[in-house]
């Protein structure tokens, strides 16, 4: 064998080497870095809590998939429903989404909340972000604004997404998913579905968002190829969109979001169909992203979130993930750009819809049917 030819081997191996190892996805370890804290019930009274945010007053406002939003003080759920909300129709997977407030919330009084919609055209719904204020003396929802409404509606009842997050600039980044419509609107910009949105904080599209001038395409999507993203966070480091996605039957991902990016879905996954059968055969493709990090076989991730609280010295910089399938959170060790490791925590928490970490520095953990947990420091 000649010396070039060993070379070109030599780089070949290296290079598939380097493609392996990146995507490899670490094992979920069982460890002890659940040692130093305890879950603790905070609230009962929401059956879907789906998005949970504290005001600066210390109250939680928890979304219910239903249709409801309702308020925790002191960990007593309010009798009195928050009135004022738009039309919501919960039915299958959608209804009453995510919250987040603006993060000049005591400037401007501005949350956002993501529902399922039936304005527009056709039959059925589609994914809306909405914008307005909360009048905490009358525990009503006024000025009310809607930013963005996903177009094309169906009578499909899942993947509707949907979670906020706000970078470092102001702007506001939400998730609508391929609403069940997999092999049509995940990969054509035109189509509302299957993608991320940024939006200036008062619904204006960015002029810099990737596919503004081009023809025909929704100039709202800043990524697309998605399936059905039901966690989004802000890295505290980098002040990047990270966000994580259902699979099907494997291939739950953990991406970072970056603009104009296409995420595959379904023309690359390392997931199959529910009943075992294929519907690709490719893991990647020239042209699509390869995820940060997946999970075969699924956890059935939502909620997600970065610990920054000095509550959690030993959690510090780790993303916190729920599983709804196993009923345990799933602690990710990850630098600015990548997935370090995985540990398994709280087996048995319940079926962890969506995470917090609020204002007065606790972690809260909203479960199906199960309460809202909060996670303490042991003493």
């Amino acid at each position: 064998m000649n010396k070039l030819l060993k070379q070109s081997l030599f780089l070949g191996a290296m290079t598939i080497s380097a493609v392996c190892g990146a995507f490899e996805t670490p094992q979920i370890a069982d460890n002890s870095d659940q040692k130093h804290y305890q879950t603790k019930m905070y609230a009962q009274g929401v059956e879907i809590p789906w998005g949970m945010t504290q005001l600066p007053s210390g109250d939680l406002l928890v979304t219910d998939r239903k249709g409801e939003l309702r308020v925790i003080r002191d960990g007593k759920l309010l009798a009195d429903k928050v009135g004022g909300l738009p039309e919501i129709v919960a039915q299958g997977q959608g209804g009453l989404l995510d919250i987040a407030l603006h993060p000049d919330y005591e400037k401007n009084g501005w949350l956002y909340i993501t529902f399922a919609s039936p304005q527009g055209e056709g039959e059925g719904t589609n994914t809306a972000l909405m914008r307005a204020k909360y009048d905490a003396k009358n525990i009503t929802i006024t000025h009310q604004n809607m930013l963005y409404k996903g177009s094309d509606n169906t009578t499909k009842r899942h993947h509707f997404g949907s979670r906020i997050a706000f970078d470092d600039k102001g702007y506001v980044y939400f998730s609508i998913g391929d609403r069940g419509e997999r092999d049509r609107k995940p990969q054509d910009l035109s189509l509302d579905g299957g993608k991320v949105y940024r939006l200036h904080d008062d619904g204006r599209i960015p002029t810099d968002n990737p596919f503004v001038g081009q023809a025909n395409a929704k100039t709202a999507t800043y990524s697309y190829g998605h399936r059905n993203p039901q966690g989004m966070a802000k890295h505290p480091k980098t002040g990047e969109i990270w966000l994580h996605e259902h699979g099907p039957k494997g291939g739950d991902e953990i991406n970072l979001v970056a603009a104009g990016k296409n995420y595959g879905w379904p023309v690359i996954s390392y997931g199959v169909n529910y009943s075992g059968s294929k519907f690709t055969e490719l893991t990647e493709k020239r042209g699509m992203e390869q995820p940060l990090h997946h999970w075969t076989p699924s956890i059935a991730p939502s909620g997600m979130v970065f610990v920054t609280s000095d509550k959690y010295p030993h959690w510090q910089g780790k993303i916190l993930v729920g599983s709804l399938k196993f009923h345990y959170l799933v602690l990710v060790d990850v630098t600015e750009n990548s997935v370090k490791g995985q540990s398994k925590i709280f087996e048995g928490i319940g079926r962890v819809r969506s995470l917090m970490q609020g204002n007065d520095g606790y972690l809260y953990v909203g479960t199906d049917g199960g309460g809202i947990k909060r996670i303490e420091p042991k003493n």
